[in-house]
């Protein structure tokens, strides 16, 4: 988990306002870095946009799976 840059609590922002926060620290990484998603619920919508719109250039991998907090960390490959 070294390579975490940036941690984003979701929980913390509107839902108007968290999917675009998470993109923007996302769009912040360089190559090779992560970030550190936490959240109230598993965030299957997101990985679907992530997938449409990062398709082969992240990878996604539970630290905690719930049931009342998830824990994702999103790499930039």
């Amino acid at each position: 988990m070294n390579n975490i840059k940036t941690t984003v609590n979701a929980t913390e922002y509107p839902p108007q306002l968290k999917h675009k926060t998470i993109f923007a620290a996302y769009n912040d990484l360089q190559q090779g870095e992560a970030m550190l998603l936490i959240n109230d619920h598993d965030p299957v919508p997101l990985r679907f946009q992530f997938e449409s719109m990062h398709p082969g250039k992240f990878t996604w991998e539970y630290i905690e799976q719930g049931p009342e907090t998830f824990q994702v960390k999103i790499g930039k490959i």
